[in-house]
């Protein structure tokens, strides 16, 4: 027995912890049972001749938890996702993209109701304020009395007395002449598919957008918008495509006012405002593609439509920042400007006769292999190379040019004739 190794147990090294285990799983062993067992967790320990110490861990700093995403703006009704209001920083080094963003919304400046009073009320206070009126005149004795009405007026006027107003009666008078004038500054018709935009002194008041009488403040200021379901029919804009040729583009944009404070208040005209956003963004979506694919293989403008609907989305985002709302916008025409349109008309139609000529040699070239194929199988007799590539020659120059020779195609009774020998001839050889 050799005595100088030591013969008590060494600790065996840490193994990595079980997911099952280091969790406190039932049924465990070590240092994770005693965890399930006891609700607290154990260090673990290793033994060394007898005597067991606790095993020392390199401590681990605390996870961090994930950073919040930052706020992001209040989303505007049914419109395009806002940015976050923290922006993403590049690091240093890196190079920030120059994406074309669209306009940001301003929240401050919302469409909201406006107070509106139903146009009756007001011609309520209009007939029962010119009927107080002219009591008050009858009865001082400056309207002379109505026969049908009942005698109202005051004993002066009956002996005779001067006739004319009391200070209270004038007060009164000039009090209701002030309701009547202000009852009819405040009179508003607003017919259907229209809203109003009230104003005071620059301070948006609010939107009226039911239809008939009403009656509002007399002290704002009112702008008419035509809140209607509209369309647009474009001029001729002229813009170029991937490869630089210049192209001619007819749009038809169907769109409608959506946040009237906005398209009042946001900008100066909106429907300006939109026209420049439809020339900007068909410049800018039209130089992505090529307008055809018969130069190369590739998507076009004229493929499907992908054009339209970028369009549309394209012209959407831009419109929102100014209450418009932009349904569709869809080429109604796509065409080369004037200077190229005969060269471009000429390259297609070569383009097609080059593709033309390479199926008329296909189909060529097919037809004369099929044809030397019949030839073999109805003489019965298999030709060499050169013979096969002799006739395969003159047989494309027959079916090619457009003044080729056509050799004589003999009868069914000669061809079966001519099997009948062929068959002879084979059984004496054999």
């Amino acid at each position: 027995m050799d005595v100088t190794r030591d013969s008590s147990p060494r600790p065996a090294p840490h193994p990595a912890p079980r997911p099952d285990l280091a969790a406190g799983a039932p049924g465990g062993t070590g240092a994770a049972g005693s965890t399930a067992a006891t609700g607290k967790a154990q260090p673990p320990r290793a033994t060394s001749g007898g005597l067991t110490r606790p095993l020392l861990r390199k401590a681990t700093p605390p996870s961090r938890p994930a950073p919040a995403a930052p706020p992001a703006l209040p989303d505007d009704r049914d419109g395009p996702p806002t940015r976050p209001l923290t922006p993403v920083r590049p690091g240093p080094g890196a190079e920030t993209p120059a994406a074309r963003r669209p306009p940001r919304v301003d929240q401050a400046v919302r469409e909201r109701h406006a107070l509106a009073l139903p146009g009756w009320l007001a011609l309520l206070v209009l007939l029962a304020g010119a009927a107080g009126v002219l009591a008050i005149l009858v009865r001082a004795g400056v309207l002379p009395e109505f026969e049908a009405l009942p005698d109202i007026r005051t004993g002066a006027v009956h002996r005779g007395g001067p006739v004319g107003l009391t200070a209270p009666e004038i007060a009164v008078v000039a009090g209701l002449g002030l309701l009547l004038v202000t009852v009819l500054a405040g009179l508003l018709s607003n017919p259907g598919g229209e809203a109003r935009v009230l104003t005071r002194w620059g301070r948006y008041r609010g939107t009226v957008r039911r239809a008939g009488l009403l009656w509002v403040n007399p002290l704002v200021r009112r702008r008419r918008v035509d809140i209607r379901l509209r369309h647009w029919r474009s001029d001729p804009v002229t813009v170029t495509d991937r490869t630089g040729t210049p192209i001619v583009v007819r749009l038809l944009v169907v769109w409608r006012v959506r946040d009237t404070a906005r398209a009042v208040l946001s900008v100066a005209e909106h429907e300006a405002y939109l026209r420049e956003q439809i020339h900007a963004v068909l410049s800018r979506t039209a130089s992505r593609l090529p307008c055809d694919s018969n130069s190369g293989p590739g998507p076009a403008l004229r493929d499907g439509p992908w054009f339209a609907d970028e369009l549309s989305r394209a012209l959407a985002a831009e419109a929102h920042a100014a209450g418009l709302e932009v349904y569709s916008a869809q080429p109604l025409a796509l065409e080369y400007a004037p200077e190229v349109a005969e060269s471009m008309r000429r390259r297609r139609l070569a383009d097609l006769d080059a593709g033309l000529r390479t199926v008329l040699v296909d189909d060529a070239v097919e037809a004369a292999a099929l044809a030397v194929r019949r030839l073999e199988r109805a003489t019965a007799h298999e030709l060499d190379e050169a013979a096969r590539s002799a006739l395969m020659e003159h047989l494309l120059v027959a079916f090619v040019a457009p003044a080729g020779v056509t050799a004589p195609v003999p009868a069914p009774a000669a061809r079966a004739a001519r099997k009948e020998g062929a068959a002879r001839t084979d059984g004496r050889q054999t």
